[in-house]
Parts: C-alpha cells; structure tokens; sequence
C-alpha cells in the first residue's frame, strides 16, 4: 500500500471527505521551495553548535547573511554568489573588510534616521 492509498484510508469520513491529499510527485516545472529549506537548513546546522544564539538579533546571524550572500559559492548560481548575479561588485583587495565596512556605514546612517 503506497502513501496514498494508506492516507485515503485512514482519514475517511462517512458523510463529506474532510481532508484530500494532494499529491506532489514531480519538481519539473513545478513551483518549489527547495533553495528556501536549503537555507533554513544552513542555519539551523550552524545554530546547533555556536553558542549564545539564543536571540535572532545576535550579530552572528548578520555575519552569517553576509557570508551567505557576499562569500559563499552557490552551484545553483553557476558558482557565483547572490551578490554576483545580482551584479552587485565589491572593490578591493579584501572583500571581507569592504564588506564589513560598507555595513558599517550603513548601520551609523539607520542609527541616524531613528
């Protein structure tokens, strides 16, 4: 008995069908959020073992955004990060530190607005 046949049989009602299982059997052409779990798996594996990440505002999430969008490879990308395909460049010879310091800037500017 498949998943299917086994579903049908245990949430059965004698009057009105209360749930349908709608199958998914393919990821061609289909509308998925595999890149989305992709992340949130990233994350939920560095969270495990760094400690004092109790609060979502902790700046090691910052860092590991910055990480995950101006660093890291992505093969669904052809090996370019997010930043590369959305043509955003980063000048110098450190991209690190320019990065750091752009944010930087940022910051002081959102801590003048507020």
């Amino acid at each position: 008995m498949n998943f299917h046949e086994a579903y049908k049989e245990e949430f059965w009602s004698r009057v009105v069908p209360r749930t349908s299982h709608i199958r998914h059997i393919h990821i061609q052409g289909d509308h998925n959020n595999n890149k989305m779990e992709r992340l949130n798996g990233e994350v939920r594996d560095r969270e495990k073992v760094i400690f004092g990440s109790k609060k979502m505002d902790s700046p090691i999430f910052k860092g590991y955004q910055l990480y995950h969008n101006y660093f890291k490879d992505h093969d669904a990308l052809d090996g370019k990060t997010p930043a590369e395909a959305a043509n955003i460049k980063i000048e110098g010879k450190n991209k690190s530190v320019t990065v750091i310091q752009n944010a930087s800037k940022l910051g002081n500017q959102e801590n003048f607005r507020n």
